[in-house]
């Protein structure tokens, strides 16, 4: 640009404070200040929250509370995990159908079908989580399907 159209500064870069020229009409306009280009506007968009450990700045969009691995193991200290046996439905269900083979024998209660291997608990209210012995019985396939699709 020849020396004779150069405009001398009237305002200053909100980022990085250099002088700057830019029309009355631009810095009335942007009330969040003026900048000297697209990389100083960048950094004043840019959203960053303190590391709950060490207070270092993090940007705000990967939803993260510390700042490197080692700060996260130092907000985790003293938190205590789950560390005993998970609660497994099939087995707590082989341990109800096991205790009452052992109360009622290994026979269906219906039809006395005597293969044990493929006896069913039935629950009679049907609800599920009712667990109580009254509430079950062992049934065969055969009458656990006649229960629930043939009984209407």
């Amino acid at each position: 640009m020849p020396e004779s159209n150069k405009r001398n500064p009237n305002t200053v870069c909100k980022i990085c404070a250099k002088p700057i020229y830019r029309r009355p009409s631009e810095i009335k306009d942007h009330n969040r200040g003026v900048f000297c280009g697209l990389a100083c506007y960048g950094v004043s968009q840019r959203k960053e929250t303190p590391c709950i450990v060490c207070g270092k700045a993090i940007l705000a969009h990967f939803h993260k509370k510390t700042c490197s691995r080692s700060c996260a193991n130092i907000n985790r200290t003293g938190i205590s995990y789950h560390t005993g046996a998970r609660k497994d439905k099939v087995k707590s269900q082989r341990i109800l159908k096991l205790r009452l083979f052992e109360i009622r024998g290994k026979v269906c209660e219906r039809c006395g079908y005597d293969r044990h291997q493929i006896l069913q608990v039935h629950h009679k209210n049907r609800n599920r989580n009712n667990n109580n012995l009254n509430n079950l019985e062992l049934i065969c396939p055969n009458c656990h399907c006649e229960e629930h699709y043939y009984k209407n």
